[in-house]
């Protein structure tokens, strides 16, 4: 497939893998809760106490829901575990194991045990065990049959006419004439995270001078990244690409896994919109002060970086003059700046700025935590911040937030010096590697203390 044809192929592709990605989390999901329905079903059946008890259903009925979250914490339904029988099988009783655990415990001190028919309950769970084992085996086997096709799509990128490995892939696209990896160019950043975008494994191709700038590149796709290194299968090394008859290094994951990105969505919709709403009076009163202030939109629209390295426009509402506008980013706001209104200044000081960015967070270009979007122009001591540190480009393997762990830790305002970027820079990775929602609930708390900030301005 060629260049020109990259983004027709994208409209329909990606919609198709997420829905196949989907249909194959509730198949799964669906198999687990008839396996361990049918096998406290099957106990009781044996034991004649099908209709006449009621307590093994009261039992399977509780463990059901419990085992599904305690299965999704475990990553019992994350792409590694759907490509893998043994992997499945293996998560799947861990969470049955604690589930059953948990629901015993809980009768025990409930005092309550005597409601649940003990060798039902044990014919039961090692019923449902095996029924289990074997769902999990048949379906992530025959995983394409079930939900109608591959829902892990991948790329081959050939760079400067390398060699096309063997291998299946969704698409095979030359590089080099929309990228240049030794080029840190935004835009190009851009253009490569708008093809990734649809993907969850891209493999690049490229003559050995070229892989560090590609795995440079790749670091913040927000995709599993990996680059063919065909000298590497004399090793017969362990723990690198899916494909063993090509070895690739794998120099990129993206952070969350397709289970976790739908929780922390859910999580970003239901606490935008109730944001939107609770806060409506309060956007109304700032826009209308905003207009009253000074002559011009109310809004002011920004390009800034957002996950995987792509373009998008981040809302705000207009804190300056019209006519001196910033919107490259080249000045960032100082203290005493005279281009922010008198309620530029106010809206800038308690971060109310920022609150028409829940709109972004619906649109999906942002999230509620994430490491704060930049401008293209952004300086550090007079240098972009990609030219401050090579790791820069890291940060956008997921969604910008409207606040972040570098902003809870203070790291906020003008970046005077390269060690301002630097600090905001480590914790961004930092957040990256130790993703829960838990953690993003915990930032949320601690961003009241830094509203008013000193910094703010």
């Amino acid at each position: 497939m060629t260049t020109s044809d990259s983004k027709s192929a994208k409209t329909h592709w990606r919609p198709r893998s997420v829905l196949l990605q989907f249909r194959a989390i509730a198949y799964l999901l669906c198999c687990d809760m008839a396996a361990i329905f049918a096998g406290f079903a099957i106990a009781a059946m044996t034991r004649d106490s099908f209709v006449a008890d009621s307590g093994w259903l009261v039992f399977a009925l509780v463990l059901m829901p419990l085992y599904a979250l305690i299965a999704s914490n475990l990553d019992a339904y994350d792409s590694e575990n759907l490509q893998d029988p043994f992997g499945a099988i293996r998560r799947g009783l861990q969470a049955l194991a604690i589930a059953i655990g948990c629901v015993i415990l809980a009768a025990f001190y409930l005092k309550s045990a005597t409601a649940f028919p003990r060798l039902t309950i044990g014919l039961g769970s090692a019923l449902a065990a095996l029924l289990l084992v074997t769902a999990r085996y048949v379906f992530v086997r025959h995983l394409t049959w079930f939900v109608g096709g591959n829902p892990f799509s991948s790329i081959l990128l050939c760079d400067r006419g390398a060699p096309i490995p063997s291998g299946t892939f969704s698409m095979v696209m030359a590089a080099e004439s929309y990228f240049d990896p030794e080029a840190h160019d935004p835009h190009m950043y851009d253009r490569l995270a708008t093809l990734v975008a649809s993907a969850d494994r891209v493999v690049v191709t490229c003559a050995p001078e070229h892989r560090m700038a590609w795995a440079k590149a790749l670091r913040g796709a927000n995709v599993q990244s990996e680059i063919v290194v065909p000298e590497l299968a004399a090793m017969a090394p362990l723990g690198l690409g899916p494909n063993r008859d090509v070895p690739s290094v794998i120099v990129a994951a993206g952070p969350l896994d397709l289970t976790d990105r739908i929780v922390k969505r859910l999580f970003d919709i239901a606490l935008a919109s109730a944001a939107l709403l609770c806060l409506l009076p309060l956007l109304v009163l700032t826009a209308i002060a905003v207009r009253l202030n000074s002559p011009g939109p109310i809004l002011f629209k920004q390009v800034r970086i957002g996950r995987g390295n792509q373009m998008f426009r981040m809302l705000k509402f207009r804190s300056m003059y019209v006519q001196q506008l910033d919107g490259a980013g080249h000045r960032s706001a100082s203290r005493d700046d005279d281009r922010i209104t008198r309620v530029g200044r106010i809206i800038r000081k308690t971060s109310i700025d920022e609150l028409p960015q829940l709109v972004n967070v619906l649109k999906g270009d942002m999230s509620i935590v994430g490491p704060r979007p930049h401008a293209l122009g952004s300086r550090a001591a007079d240098k972009l911040f990609w030219e401050v540190d090579q790791r820069y480009w890291d940060r956008h393997a997921t969604k910008p937030g409207l606040t972040g762990l570098a902003q809870v830790r203070g790291f906020r305002g003008a970046t005077l010096v390269e060690d301002d970027l630097r600090n905001r820079l480590q914790a961004d990775l930092e957040y990256l590697e130790n993703w829960s929602i838990w953690r993003d609930i915990k930032i949320i708390f601690l961003t009241v203390r830094v509203i008013l900030h000193r910094n703010a301005f």
